[in-house]
């Protein structure tokens, strides 16, 4: 009989809107060759946000880039409802990226010279598209920033300029939003706010959110955690807490 690991029975492989199949991914090659994604399968639930932690060179950056289609994999597959992206070139690729994506950022990744109006719209100049005047508007009141919109980003402060990230993520109305430690940069009571911003995108527009974080209190605001260890899915955790998600770490460094 084969046993079943905790990961194995609580993570998703299939009917996701972001599916990864037998996913590894390796850096270099002969002695020197190092193998950050060793057989990585799970599948991305719409409408849910997923926290991805595990201890630095654990891989989940790694898997969050080729999810996203930043890296490619050296072997497995990836697909994006139905698309597989191993399959587009790269423009179709940075088509993919700039349609049907969004981007959340510890470093924000604002243009200097823009507005927070300009910068939000951003994605959807890129695209030559409209903007849906009244979904910016609800996204907008959502993060806060009705009375911002003039500002660049120098006269807005961190959380101010989150804020307009997340709402960039959130303009063109994209399949799924991967954020990467959004509140890196934010002191606790900002980071939360932001935290309770894409909770909210979650619960109220339907957002599908995959958020690598090492903090316990973001990853609770997370439908469910998942822990990798040497590119490997060792665990998983549904409705975390903070409590649950910080005595699940110190298990694993146990």
């Amino acid at each position: 009989m084969t046993s079943t690991s905790p990961a194995d029975t609580a993570i998703q492989t299939e009917g996701g809107i972001v599916t990864a199949t037998d996913v590894t991914k390796v850096y270099g090659s002969g002695e020197t060759a190092v193998r950050a994604l060793d057989g990585v399968s799970v599948s991305f639930l719409q409408g849910r946000m997923t926290a991805i932690m595990g201890p630095s060179g654990s891989g989940k950056s790694t898997l969050m880039h080729c999810c996203a289609g930043l890296d490619t994999v050296t072997s497995g597959s990836i697909r994006l409802g139905d698309v597989e992206l191993a399959d587009l070139s790269d423009k179709q690729l940075t088509l993919l990226r700039r349609d049907r994506i969004g981007f959340i950022f510890q470093a924000f990744n604002l243009i200097p010279t823009l507005t927070a109006k300009e910068n939000i719209e951003l994605p959807l100049a890129l695209a030559g598209r409209s903007a849906d005047k009244e979904w910016l508007a609800q996204v907008v009141d959502t993060v806060g920033l009705a009375s911002r919109l003039t500002h660049r980003p120098s006269e807005l402060s961190g959380g101010q300029q989150q804020r307009v990230a997340v709402a960039r993520a959130l303009a063109s109305k994209p399949d799924v939003i991967f954020a990467d430690e959004p509140t890196g940069n934010l002191d606790s009571r900002t980071g939360a706010e932001i935290l309770q911003f894409i909770r909210g995108a979650v619960k109220d527009f339907g957002q599908t959110v995959i958020m690598v974080t090492h903090d316990p209190v973001a990853a609770s605001y997370a439908d469910s955690v998942m822990f990798l260890a040497d590119g490997r899915i060792v665990d998983a955790m549904p409705d975390p807490t903070p409590a649950s998600v910080l005595d699940r770490i110190k298990a694993f460094e146990k």
